[in-house]
């Protein structure tokens, strides 16, 4: 094979911090190529030089032996790379086929859109890539995990000679997730080099003909897949043996009820839930995507609340209409997508952590500086946020850090629940163990905490019991210490 790519000595300074410094190695033309780092690792950083978004500071870049240093990222695209990010780059209010073609569309004369070759050209792209989807439906109506379809779509529509695929399944089912393996497969057989930026391990040892390991914006390794390991690709990213938090299981029979839900029912979204957790318990909820977990999480914490059921907090009914009133009861939820849900991405850390504690931390109209030092310094160190001080904008954190940010900002109403929806999407494997070694540390402190993730042996490392939905219904309980990921499988997709 030859390099398509060869990146030579790449440096990168955001006020004069280095994000990137000496990356340099080669990437084979029609190969599938991970790249492998912690949050900050420089990932995102070298991606966007590569696709005309940033320019780099040192180094160069070189396209089929030719250096080139792209402007912008129509530059980029002209010359055959196209970037798939993970945070969507779609128009919300647009349909799918206006998205697919926006700024190629097909038009009359040059001047008027041809909507019907527009509908024809989308249908078409559509079923050779083997995506379900309604060209005339619009963007807003889909769920996360169909706007990543369009959005990786999208991009095949330019017909890439190089594609940059950055956490492209961190919002799709395990079926979706079979779709885009074929779609990899399908490119990589067409000649098509594909970068492929992915914290799932499997993932990269399923699909990659080579890795590149980043740590702290600088080069560790380049190997093929059948030259390296698993444990050797987490050493090289972390610079360090990484320690597993062990899960320890307790009998809870005797613990005190936090949350009980029964009857829990919301039409078109959920029916008939009823369960529990104890006190320092740690309950999974598990299921593919539409299956109704996260729905279940907005009812308890009365973001929509339910048409009928009941809820109980320490054994007293809980009929919230609000989320203020769910907070009071002592009940705090991590949303799934931090961005749009959790962080206001424009202020600082310190205004992020105590954003749900504001009345707590007034001395009349003001605001209780010392008090609210004292609870950013006490949540920055137990979950050892990365900042360069509480006063750094949120936005320009890494991932990993953001959401410990989120994670800090709930803890600060010191709940008796915590409800955590996809507690480590988008998150490295060093931060990942923190977040699952914090989870054992807050059960054991007494705290119930209930975790919907699509991620398996996450729930597997982490829960006591682990509670499987299917189509808006609870379809099965396991207890944690017997489940495998073929039983939840076999309840989530009704699979004999």
């Amino acid at each position: 094979m030859n390099a398509i790519l060869q990146l030579r000595a790449l440096g990168k300074l955001f006020a004069g911090v280095p994000a990137l410094s000496g990356v340099g190695f080669d990437i084979e033309s029609g190969s599938v190529h991970g790249v492998m780092g912690e949050n900050g690792a420089g990932k995102s950083t070298l991606m966007k030089i590569l696709s005309g978004i940033e320019r780099a500071d040192a180094g160069e870049v070189l396209f089929e032996g030719r250096a080139v240093a792209f402007a912008n990222p129509r530059e980029a695209m002209a010359m055959g790379i196209c970037i798939v990010h993970q945070e969507l780059n779609l128009v919300p209010s647009m349909t799918v086929a206006e998205n697919l073609f926006l700024g190629s569309e097909p038009r009359w004369a040059g001047l008027l859109l041809d909507r019907r070759a527009l509908h024809a050209e989308a249908t078409a792209l559509l079923t050779s890539l083997g995506i379900a989807l309604d060209p005339a439906a619009r963007v807003d109506a889909l769920s996360s995990a169909l706007r990543q379809l369009v959005e990786i779509a999208k991009a095949l529509a330019r017909n890439p000679r190089v594609l940059i695929l950055d956490e492209p399944t961190s919002s799709l089912s395990n079926a979706e997730t079979e779709i885009l393996y074929g779609l990899v497969a399908g490119l990589k057989r067409a000649g098509v080099t594909i970068l492929y930026i992915s914290h799932r391990m499997r993932e990269i040892f399923t699909l990659c003909d080579a890795v590149t390991v980043l740590r702290d914006g600088r080069h560790i390794s380049t190997r093929p897949i059948a030259e390296t390991s698993h444990d050797e690709v987490v050493r090289q990213m972390v610079g360090r043996e990484l320690l597993q938090a062990q899960k320890v299981h307790r009998s809870h029979a005797d613990a005190a009820m936090v949350l009980e839900v029964e009857g829990l029912s919301h039409p078109g979204r959920y029916k008939d839930i009823t369960f529990s957790v104890r006190r320092g318990e740690i309950v999974g909820i598990a299921g593919l995507i539409g299956a109704g977990r996260s729905d279940v999480a907005d009812g308890i914490f009365a973001a929509v609340p339910p048409h009928a059921g009941q809820i109980r907090i320490d054994g007293r009914p809980l009929n919230a209409r609000r989320p203020a009133e769910a907070m009071a009861a002592g009940i705090a939820l991590v949303p799934e997508d931090r961005k749009l849900q959790g962080l206001v991405l424009d202020h600082s850390v310190a205004e992020n952590m105590t954003l749900a504690v504001l009345r707590r931390l007034a001395f009349g109209p003001f605001r209780h500086r010392g008090a609210e030092r004292g609870v950013v310094e006490r949540y920055c160190r137990r979950l050892s946020v990365k900042a360069r001080s509480s006063d750094q904008t949120v936005g320009t954190l890494s991932g990993g850090n953001q959401q410990k940010v989120l994670l800090a900002k709930w803890l600060a109403t010191q709940p008796k629940l915590l409800i955590v929806d996809e507690p480590t999407r988008g998150v490295d494997v060093g931060t990942k163990a923190e977040v699952y070694a914090l989870m054992e540390e807050l059960a054991s402190d007494g705290l119930a905490i209930l975790i919907i993730s699509s991620d398996m042996p996450e729930l597997l490392a982490v829960s006591d019991r682990i509670l499987v939905m299917r189509e808006g219904r609870l379809v099965g309980e396991i207890d944690g210490r017997d489940a495998t990921e073929h039983q939840i499988m076999k309840l989530a997709a009704q699979v004999e």
